[in-house]
């Protein structure tokens, strides 16, 4: 596997530290994350993988460190830039309750000038690719279901068709089965569009099915970061071992 250098990364953390009252929710990490792939931060509750995203998006701050991206020291005067370069997805979808789907959708765009005409184009395409019929975009939030929000929230992240998409637990709210429909809808979506992709699971199994490239956190620093046959074959201790056996449907292990 090609080593992927700061510079030619998507995003990358040299040294991050994130302390919160003196607790360190990010502690000392550096990672480099290639554009065009889909990388999984896993972990239990409380390891930092949150944390990590919203300090690549500057929602957090480094204590100590530097986060990059596209090779350029994160600055505050910057963000608004580097915010419309990425799409930014949270758990159950985090849409204005007030506005419709195309409210939601066209809030970004309007400020940037976008006609109605081409953010009704744009939102009907989207619609395509998430598999939401397009009369729902007439709807508020409140009187769609769970998946349908979530495809929403997908949607707007993809609106200005960012290079990016960061995604913190954006299934972890769904039952089952329709979590089990978006994984598929999700990971065909992340082939099509061959984005750069980082998202946030608890999940093992989805952190597999999804990406190639798992990082695994504890404590806020990076455990383990490889394939899912490495972390089976080679894990780095037993913490490693007893994470991997707490989830019983893994691909290629038993049920």
């Amino acid at each position: 596997m090609p080593v992927c250098t700061d510079s030619d990364a998507a995003f990358a953390l040299q040294g991050v530290t994130r302390a919160f009252a003196g607790v360190r929710a990010v502690a000392d990490v550096s990672l480099a994350f290639p554009r065009g792939r889909t990388s999984i931060l896993i972990g239990s509750s409380g390891s930092g993988k949150s944390t990590l995203l919203r300090l690549l998006i500057g929602l957090e701050w480094p204590s100590a460190g530097m986060v990059l991206c596209d090779g350029e020291a994160l600055r505050r005067d910057s963000l608004p830039a580097v915010r419309r370069r990425v799409g930014y997805v949270i758990q159950e979808g985090g849409l204005f309750p007030h506005l419709t789907v195309l409210g939601n959708l066209s809030l970004l765009p309007r400020h940037l000038g976008w006609s109605k005409a081409r953010v009704s184009e744009r939102a009907v395409e989207l619609a395509e690719l998430a598999h939401l019929h397009p009369d729902l975009l007439t709807r508020f939030p409140a009187e769609l279901s769970g998946g349908q929000r979530q495809r929403v929230a997908l949607m707007r992240a993809l609106m200005l068709d960012p290079p990016t998409l960061l995604l913190d637990e954006p299934l972890g709210a769904l039952d089952p089965l329709v979590r089990h429909n978006l994984q598929d809808d999700l990971r065909e979506i992340f082939r099509r569009l061959g984005k750069t992709v980082i998202m946030v699971t608890h999940d093992m199994a989805e952190a597999a099915f999804f990406g190639t490239r798992l990082i695994l956190m504890r404590d806020g620093r990076v455990l383990q970061d490889g394939s899912i046959e490495d972390f089976r074959n080679a894990p780095v201790d037993d913490f490693v071992r007893e994470f991997l056996a707490a989830h019983r449907n893994l691909p290629g292990g038993s049920a």
